[in-house]
């Protein structure tokens, strides 16, 4: 059985003849840039994180270094962020001359631990340089935002959220009367979304948002992506060519509604996996481990989806590399997010935090895998998985 890391084919399927006729109607008024798409957009997406706006832009990654550019990070300056998620996060923060300060991952979630956050921040001649905390919501779960945001309010640092996975994922923001929850990307200054054909929500090219709450940032980011000027051949900033193409607004405009849908089909699918790896027994014990939905208890005791969108399901397995080349033998597509970890990658061996040592995302570097869990996925492949997977273990008794 050939089972695909990823099916666009299956969402194309049942969207094919509306998209068409979206990008046709794009294709005839001739508004190909900016224009009345891009801004529909920028509601519908602000409107569903419950934010004040949002601001299409070209990429997910020119949605992190835009909003740095915005909230003032440039030559000097240190950023927190993890060690343990793709390039573009430490990428945009390089770019702008400044360097990342990584915090060590939780073993759990994969997300940024809050305890070292704070014990980075505890160092005041550190702190003193530190201009922004980029939390990452990796593989589709909310990054702990609450200790973040406190310690952030406290220090007076800026909060950029990189939800570039973590479309419509829910947070509980605690309070003495409960939980409210609040969607990836709304709780920091702003937050970032890529919409690369894999993520949740995918274009058909790049394509990214940034959502925030605050005007003053709103509309300095909208004269970013035009190169610094609002006004025509007036520049009142640097900026750069960061707009997003309507067709793919428009496009984005039609899969949008279907993004719900889509979520609870990704979860389905986990829930799937791990009812019938709770019932196959795998010779001893502890070959692998399954993600953890951190807020599924909380947020299904008061009727909340969206605890987890499950970007990728990703495992813990023992023998880690023999088993991806074994499933990969058996025609299921895999990935290892991530195999180096960012203060590893090759490009900054002249900064300090080459040398140092995060444990945690170093282990998560050489033992995670990810299976498929697009929506589309049927019971018999996911089935087909367990059973390779089971198999793979049983040679190795």
């Amino acid at each position: 059985m050939n089972v695909p890391l990823l099916d666009l084919g299956v969402q194309l399927q049942e969207l094919r003849q509306e998209i068409i006729d979206a990008v046709i109607t794009n294709v005839d008024s001739t508004r190909y840039i900016l224009g009345p798409e891009v801004e529909r957009l920028e509601e519908n997406i602000s409107n569903y994180c419950d934010t004040s706006y949002g601001v299409g832009v070209s990429s997910g990654t020119d949605a992190l270094l835009s909003s740095l550019m915005a909230l003032g990070v440039g030559q000097g300056d240190k950023v927190i962020t993890s060690p343990y998620t793709f390039f573009a996060t430490m990428g945009s923060i390089l770019r702008l001359g400044a360097e990342p300060v990584f915090a060590d991952i939780d073993p759990v979630t994969f997300n940024i631990d809050p305890a070292g956050v704070e014990e980075i921040l505890a160092d005041s001649a550190l702190r003193k340089r530190i201009k922004a905390i980029v939390p990452v919501h990796l593989f589709g779960q909310c990054a702990d935002m609450e200790p973040l945001l406190k310690l952030a309010r406290l220090y007076d640092i800026a909060v950029l959220e990189d939800a570039a996975q973590a479309i419509g994922a829910l947070y509980p923001d605690r309070t003495d009367s409960g939980a409210y929850w609040k969607r990836a990307g709304s709780m920091g200054d702003a937050g970032c979304f890529s919409f690369f054909p894999s993520k949740n929500l995918g274009c058909m090219g790049d394509g990214g948002m940034i959502v925030t709450n605050d005007s003053s940032l709103a509309e300095e980011l909208r004269a970013l992506m035009v190169h610094g000027g609002l006004t025509r051949y007036h520049h009142s900033i640097i900026g750069g060519n960061f707009r997003l193409d309507a067709i793919q607004a428009a496009i984005l405009n039609v899969k949008l509604k279907q993004l719900p849908v889509w979520h609870k089909a990704r979860r389905a699918n986990a829930g799937r996996y791990r009812q019938l790896f709770q019932d196959t027994a795998l010779p001893g014990s502890g070959h692998i481990k399954l993600p953890e939905a951190v807020y599924e208890e909380q947020s299904l005791s008061v009727g909340i989806d969206d605890y987890h969108v499950f970007n990728q399901f990703v495992i813990r397995a023992v023998k880690r590399d023999k088993l991806r080349d074994y499933l990969v033998s058996k025609g299921i597509g895999v990935a290892i997010y991530y195999p180096v970890p960012l203060h590893q990658q090759k490009c900054v061996a002249h900064l300090d935090s080459f040398d140092q040592h995060y444990p945690e995302a170093e282990k998560a570097a050489a033992e995670t895998l990810a299976l498929p869990i697009y929506p589309g996925l049927t019971p018999e492949m996911i089935e087909y998985v367990v059973d390779c997977i089971r198999g793979f273990y049983s040679a190795q008794a």
